[in-house]
């Protein structure tokens, strides 16, 4: 298990982590979250041990992380990592070395996801000649070589087209089920939905939503309806707890304030013909994101 406990960071006297605390266990998938400059990046750095923190503690399997357990960490950082003049071959046994690989390991297990990544023509091609996205499942590959027991994605999405989106997903799940522990970041809260049961939110250093992702859309109370029919935004923008009526191309949405408010718009609904749709749902992470992140600003 990955375990911060109160873990701050300050540089010189900019407070850029404030007490974040939380616990990733084998075969989860935890969402660390927030805009740029939330402090992110410096607990990678500091889960990594590339950087020391001011306070607190952070320990994988009860012990404080250093170049003893490295060797079992993965980290896809957001900026490209690569060396583009060595070909794809090098570069693994590059990064596989270092993680203290044997060469035959490391080429069988090269030869093993660039064929499940659909690009084993690939192996002796330099990286420069590499597309972007392309390079993104290289880099990727680097950061799984070693079948690591904690995986860090920090925007592991970036610059791919949705079918290889799929690929990488696949992937992801497949290191969960096998035991990993991951910590996935991104801006993309629709991503994060499809893999977090659990996450944290920083904002300027200091987590302003944490827990169960179920729980935080329970406690943020507010709900979406989606009705599809002979019906118009009028029909529900004097209801007492709708929020906002929004026009898409074929429904309406109704932002409502609490599920008490689901009867009220039903009265409606069921007086009309041709309905078709009628269809309650849990706010997004990315409504509960904004909104709690716009909330800590205004404060």
């Amino acid at each position: 298990m990955l375990k911060l406990e109160n873990v701050t960071k300050y540089y010189g006297d900019f407070l850029a982590v404030d007490h974040l605390s939380f616990e990733v266990r084998p075969g989860e998938i935890f969402g660390l979250l927030g805009v740029n400059g939330a402090g992110k990046t410096t607990t990678f750095r500091m889960i990594m041990g590339l950087l020391d923190m001011t306070e607190g503690s952070i320990t994988l399997d009860g012990k404080k992380i250093d170049y003893d357990v490295t060797d079992q960490i993965g980290f896809l950082t957001e900026e490209r990592s690569l060396l583009t003049k060595m070909t794809v071959k090098e570069q693994c046994l590059f990064y596989g070395t270092l993680k203290g690989m044997k060469e035959e390991t490391i080429l069988s297990r090269l030869d093993e996801l660039l064929e499940r990544f659909e690009v084993p023509e690939y192996k002796d091609k330099k990286i420069k000649e590499l597309s972007k996205g392309n390079q993104q499942k290289i880099q990727f590959i680097t950061a799984i070589l070693n079948e690591p027991k904690l995986l860090i994605l920090d925007e592991p999405f970036s610059g791919l087209d949705p079918f290889n989106v799929e690929i990488f997903k696949k992937e992801i799940i497949s290191l969960a089920e096998k035991g990993s522990m991951i910590i996935f970041s991104s801006h993309r809260m629709e991503h994060v939905e499809l893999f977090c049961k659990k996450l944290v939110i920083m904002l300027q250093g200091k987590p302003v939503i944490s827990g169960y992702l179920k729980d935080i859309k329970e406690q943020y109370r507010k709900k979406n309806i989606f009705v599809k029919g002979n019906v118009t935004s009028k029909d529900f923008e004097s209801i007492p707890g709708v929020v906002e009526v929004i026009e898409h191309a074929d429904e309406l949405e109704v932002k409502i304030e609490s599920e008490d408010v689901v009867d009220k718009v039903f009265k409606i609904v069921s007086k009309k013909k041709h309905i078709t749709k009628f269809v309650v749902e849990e706010p997004t992470l990315n409504e509960i994101f904004v909104s709690k992140v716009g909330e800590s600003y205004e404060k």
